[in-house]
């Protein structure tokens, strides 16, 4: 079965937490994490509630295979209604904590209300108790992390806490575990300070002892494994440049957004790419890159684990950053580094830093400095209202000075702690933000990859490269090669690769496992784990049903076709350079086969009889 089937729920107005049963008629239709929780969310909640008051509800969830010997099986998902967006948010994470919470027998957290003071929850196995945090508000995440510790003296704790960014209602605030893990798209970090919650707190020696076949399970992980071994990405890219394996392919292919998206090729590239992590530094001999790190049960082991020049502008005067932490990743670099114009490594690594410190999401907090860049070139922003920094395209100076106001909340931080969309509305200029339903592109032009396009425009979290990966098809050929340049065919490319990916968020599994698995490597899996029959045909209808479950609570929420959109910028002005010189993005001609793949109106409403079909919620 796989799952423990126990709910806590955690009453913060109240002060209560307290277990009841999973619902299994859900889990059976839903699977775990993503699926199950957002079921849940989708009852509990009025779509139309303000994101940051009481009536919202923040779910922490497993899937059933987290805590397993499944590779990758670590992950968990925060769950709630996104003040950055107003749709659905669910925003996963790796590291410890999702299997710390499954060894300590729970599936979920369901936490509803508003504590009227700082508090945290401590889980010790089936015990749950909430307690004081005033003396935690106000500290950045490694600090509340590191006096939890001293609190508890148990080195094997698992801690997920939010940070002085979600505190002072950055509205992309992630809620990070284990250091540098986050879940860290579309504010879940935000609504989990909104609640006066601080931290979880958990140890769990209870294990995972109901996987339904063992003898199977041993298996087809075993099987899923080797798979992953013999995967040129999975067993030799990620492992030795993380996901920064992508920068210089990218920008070779013409799609790496650069100053807020104006350009697709970053002359920088070279610098602040996987390869540039690994050369010694003429300072000190040492390379960017210290090691590479692994999240619980991950033999891909993508994590980048980095240091920074202790003479660098940034760091020089403060030795609390001459550490080994959390490094660059792809979309955070591209984010920090492309985006804004700055090819100082160092610099971006402080800044990622920063966000890992005080739990910010790299990608909004990246695009939108960008975007605030351009507004002070084009004169809009000028230095009265950065205190006299000049926030130019390029200034690794700025970036960083950017990061620190933007993290403790000061100043002008203030105004990028709005993220893009918000940012340039207050300024006059809302064509400036590159945004889907409020959230902040990733690092994929869909100028050069059209069916990314489409699949940000239809994301159900707003622009997401994590809801239908197509740059795996459209640049890797995994599964099969298809034409970056080409939309014809792309409609059917994305939803396959929405349903899959939300059927693989739902198992507890990461999605880079699909660079090498495809769903008949995993059904498997989850068919053991589980009770019942979990066949691949089972799991992509799974998948789809997520997906309007979602689409559903969105439309409910007050997002509408009109939504499913891209900036003019993309859909207007042909990209400068590169193999799509010339090229928009043809969401045009994409965009009316989709809705009819999906079963939706031509004005991309939910019809009756498509929320029939997958027995939606009324």
């Amino acid at each position: 079965m796989s799952w423990t089937r126990k709910i806590l729920r955690v009453n913060l107005t109240n002060g209560t937490a307290e277990s009841e049963a999973l619902n299994m008629d859900w889990a059976r239709d839903y699977l775990g994490q993503r699926g199950l929780a957002t079921r849940y969310l989708v009852d509990e909640i009025d779509p139309q509630c303000d994101a940051l008051g009481p009536g919202n509800k923040l779910i922490m969830t497993t899937g059933p295979l987290t805590g397993t010997i499944a590779s990758t099986g670590g992950r968990y998902s925060a769950v709630c209604k996104s003040p950055l967006t107003g749709t659905v948010a669910c925003s996963n994470s790796g590291g410890f904590f999702g299997a710390e919470l499954k060894f300590a027998g729970w599936d979920m957290i369901i936490f509803e209300g508003k504590s009227a003071t700082p508090v945290y929850l401590n889980i010790e196995n089936e015990v749950a108790r909430l307690m004081p945090a005033d003396d935690l508000w106000g500290q950045s995440v490694w600090a509340a992390d590191h006096s939890l510790r001293q609190k508890h003296q148990d080195p094997q704790v698992r801690i997920a806490c939010v940070g002085r960014s979600a505190e002072q209602g950055c509205l992309y605030s992630a809620i990070v575990n284990d250091l540098h893990r986050a879940a860290g798209r579309s504010g879940v970090g935000t609504v989990m300070a909104s609640k006066n919650l601080k931290a979880v707190v958990v140890r769990g020696t209870n294990g995972i002892g109901n996987v339904d076949n063992p003898t199977g399970f041993m298996q087809a992980t075993k099987a899923g494994k080797k798979v992953l071994a013999e995967n040129a990405v999975t067993g030799q890219g990620l492992p030795t440049y993380g996901t920064q394996v992508l920068m210089n392919v990218i920008n070779e292919v013409g799609a790496l957004p650069t100053r807020n998206m104006r350009d697709i090729q970053f002359e920088g590239a070279n610098d602040v790419g996987g390869e540039a992590m690994h050369e010694p530094r003429k300072s000190d001999g040492k390379p960017n890159l210290t090691t590479n790190g692994a999240c619980y049960a991950c033999t891909i082991a993508c994590g980048r684990i980095s240091t920074i020049d202790r003479t660098h502008f940034s760091v020089k005067d403060k030795p609390e950053y001459w550490i080994n932490s959390g490094g660059l990743e792809y979309e955070a670099a591209w984010a920090l580094g492309p985006d804004t114009g700055v090819d100082d490594i160092d610099a971006l690594t402080y800044a990622n830093f920063l966000c890992n410190e005080d739990g910010m999401d790299p990608i909004s907090f990246g695009s939108t400095v960008a975007a605030a860049m351009e507004l002070y070139e084009e004169g809009i922003i000028t230095t009265e209202h950065t205190g006299g920094v000049e926030l130019k395209f390029g200034s690794a100076e700025a970036l960083c000075w950017a990061a620190e106001v933007t993290a403790r909340g000061e100043g002008f931080g203030k105004d990028l702690g709005l993220g893009s969309r918000r940012l340039c509305e207050k300024y006059g200029r809302p064509e400036l933000s590159m945004t889907v339903k409020g959230q902040e592109f990733p690092a994929y032009d869909p100028r050069g990859i059209q069916g990314m396009g489409l699949a940000y425009a239809t994301s159900n979290r707003g622009a997401c490269h994590l809801r239908g990966y197509t740059v795996a098809s459209e640049i890797l050929g995994i599964p099969e090669k298809t034409d970056p340049l080409e939309s014809d065919g792309k409609a059917g490319l994305v939803k396959a690769f929405q349903d899959a990916t939300a059927a693989v968020d739902s198992a507890g599994l990461c999605v880079f496992t699909t660079f090498a698995w495809t769903m008949d490597d995993i059904a498997p899996q989850v068919d053991a784990a589980c009770e019942g029959d979990w066949s691949t045909e089972r799991m992509m209808e799974v998948g789809e049903r997520i997906w309007n479950l979602e689409r559903d609570f969105n439309q409910k929420a007050g997002i509408t076709g009109a939504d499913d959109t891209l900036p003019a910028r993309l859909l207007k002005e042909g990209a400068g350079t590169g193999p799509a010189q010339g090229r928009v993005n043809d969401l045009d001609k994409m965009l009316p086969e989709y809705y009819q793949l999906r079963g939706y109106g031509a004005d991309g409403s939910m019809t009756d009889e498509t929320r029939q079909k997958w027995s939606l919620p009324a």
